[in-house]
């Protein structure tokens, strides 16, 4: 296949892209439950001629497989297509359709980029090897790339590079930022039930306060940061909530302590949680009271690896330019489940500019569509990179 101009075909694909994406904001989903979406998804996708289309790849998964050439190598390019439960307050034209539910993280756009990807490299093709398409549920909740994963993706759907982006609202249309190593941190979530022995608010000595226990360990619960972690290493321990049996005239004879940890280092997140089991177990045990603690392992920390990086670098550079491109971005608390994928494969995780946005996971957020371009540019500009062409037949 002949190459074409990939800027003229971009600039005719890009009015469809916005329509794609206003479809898609139109009809947001929540994680495992993206099934018109990937109706949608799939309908694009062979359109562009793409066939070799798996469903159901972690319940409601597609993995797309395109080839040109007779190049042994495969890139996978992945985004997610979950939305939030949050009530869009924007008045666009395209809000959301289902009160309670908004893409509030911009996976429209990233699922828009990558069909708009796919639809330039099936029609131009300029690459030598195998790109496979991965639009990923349930991101938000981090359950998504695990049942991905369990389905073969991987093993049984093999690939030797995997790299996925992420807008940033703040940074400017057409910026582009990375970091080698650790970029995302890790969120582990954690419930501590108390039990005491409840009563009469009027006679607490009869009692064992399961509230004041809680008390207690959120208390101390925050030395352990400053005393558990070293100081050189980030960390973040947050109790997010805390309940009892609300009864105003009566000594709660249960609390449940719940919240949340931030990390960026497996290691630390042993510490954090020997250290939690040590201080509740102790408090517990100085004021009669038992204690049963959940810490649960949600994300794990977005680690990119130190070629791959080097190479969206590259291909960023391309597109963006130099003056454009941040090698050096800021560690970042929030989480990203492609992480696990990195666990898989080498890869990176990038952002790219949202411009002047509202933030992410807000009622007014919407997606720049004017980064739809930049978006499918820097993976077209990656793919071609990694698998260039050494066959005329391309």
């Amino acid at each position: 296949m002949g190459r074409m101009d990939s800027n003229l075909v971009l600039t005719e694909l890009d009015k469809t892209m916005r329509q794609w994406r206003h479809h898609l904001h139109r009809n947001p989903e929540f994680g495992f439950e993206e099934k018109e979406t990937v109706r949608f998804v799939a309908q694009r996708l062979r359109e562009f001629g793409i066939e070799d289309i798996e469903t159901a790849v972690g319940n409601t998964g597609i993995v797309a497989t395109l080839r040109f050439g007779n190049g042994d190598r495969t890139v996978a390019l992945r985004a997610d297509m979950d939305c939030l439960k949050i009530h869009e307050t924007t008045n666009l034209s395209y809000s959301s359709e289902k009160p309670g539910l908004m893409h509030a993280c911009g996976h429209d756009g990233h699922t828009t980029i990558l069909l708009g990807t796919a639809a330039i490299l099936a029609s131009e093709g300029g690459f030598d090897g195998t790109v496979k398409f991965v639009f990923q549920p349930a991101e938000e909740w981090g359950q998504g790339m695990k049942a991905m994963i369990r389905d073969g993706l991987g093993s049984r759907i093999p690939f030797d590079e995997i790299y996925g982006l992420h807008n940033k609202p703040g940074l400017p249309v057409g910026s582009f930022e990375v970091r080698p190593g650790p970029f995302m941190g890790a969120e582990d979530g954690f419930r501590i039930v108390v039990r005491g022995n409840g009563g009469h608010a009027s006679r607490p000595h009869d009692c064992r306060d399961a509230i004041l226990c809680a008390c207690s360990i959120v208390s101390e619960l925050q030395t352990i940061v400053a005393r558990a972690i070293d100081p050189a290493e980030l960390a973040v321990v947050s109790v997010t909530s805390i309940q009892g049996d609300n009864i105003k005239n009566a000594i709660a004879s249960e609390a449940i302590v719940e919240g949340d940890c931030r990390h960026f280092d497996d290691n630390v997140s042993l510490r954090i949680e020997e250290t939690m089991s040590r201080i509740a177990e102790g408090i517990a045990n100085a004021h009669g009271c038992s204690v049963e603690i959940k810490y649960d392992r949600v994300f794990i920390p977005l680690v990119n690896d130190d070629r791959a990086t080097e190479h969206a670098l590259k291909a960023a550079e391309a597109v963006f330019g130099s003056a454009k491109t941040n090698p050096d971005a800021p560690r970042m608390g929030a989480s990203e489940d492609f992480a696990r994928a990195l666990r898989i494969a080498p890869g990176a995780f990038v952002n790219i500019g949202n411009g002047d946005s509202a933030p992410l996971h807000n009622p007014e957020y919407d997606f720049n569509d004017d980064a739809l371009a930049q978006g499918v540019k820097w993976f077209v500009e990656l793919v071609r990179q990694r698998l260039p062409v050494t066959s005329s037949r391309n």
